[in-house]
């Protein structure tokens, strides 16, 4: 089951509405990074690479010392096994968690490198450059995650999220509907999607989503107050 959408973008603010920047925790959040069948706790072993299904660990139960102490037990895998995917993804996770970017898209590219066609990897690199503001960059990883796993209903919300960053609410609009087909109580995307709408004026749409998405997360009930309130009335 994937993981819900747990905290904001460290150091981003979302621009939407004209200019109206949102960056406060209780507004925006964003995917969550995912690991691999070799993650678990702080204490799991990286198992040799065959395979690279999709694990979601839960950030807020992984501390500062436990992504060191995942990177160290990467690093170890690693000098045995280079070509080990598993735990370059985890490695690349643990320094993105600890804000080293730049060292965790070393490993993303080295892993993907290795599995050209692995969404995760894909996915996970997404949230890395989104992470630096690359908001372009994120947009092509997102669309490769959903290229080889078109069910991947985060995926196409990471995308909607980073064309939002940039202003084209329009294209983002499309992904928000094919991540809520995935899941029709996807609640974030309902709210993206309904401030999309609100952004291009189309308030009626907007409040439709926004009513839906603080039915399914009471906390979605500010965005509703906030882009709709009684303009489409």
């Amino acid at each position: 089951m994937k993981a819900h959408f747990l905290s904001l973008l460290a150091g981003t603010t979302l621009l939407l509405a004209g200019a109206c920047a949102r960056s406060s925790t209780a507004d925006i959040e964003r995917p969550s990074a995912r690991g691999t069948t070799a993650e678990t706790d702080a204490g799991a072993s990286v198992p040799s690479s065959s395979g690279s299904s999709a694990y979601i660990d839960p950030a807020a139960r992984k501390t500062a010392p436990d992504h060191r102490k995942d990177i160290k037990l990467a690093d170890a895998t690693l000098e045995a096994e280079p070509r080990n995917v598993e735990a370059l993804l985890m490695r690349a996770r643990a320094k993105s968690e600890l804000k080293d970017y730049k060292a965790a898209m070393v490993d993303y590219n080295a892993a993907i490198q290795l599995e050209p066609t692995n969404s995760n990897v894909y996915y996970n690199r997404g949230l890395n450059r989104l992470e630096t503001k690359d908001y372009s960059g994120a947009i092509l990883d997102f669309g490769k995650a959903t290229k080889y796993n078109p069910q991947d209903r985060d995926a196409f919300f990471g995308r909607g999220s980073a064309k939002m960053q940039i202003f084209n609410y329009r294209s983002a609009i499309p992904d928000f509907t094919k991540a809520i087909a995935l899941d029709p109580n996807y609640a974030d995307a309902y709210e993206y999607r309904g401030i999309s709408y609100a952004s291009i004026n189309k308030f009626k749409e907007a409040r439709i989503d926004l009513e839906k998405a603080a039915q399914l997360n009471p906390a979605a009930e500010k965005s509703l107050r906030r882009y709709v309130g009684n303009k489409d009335k």
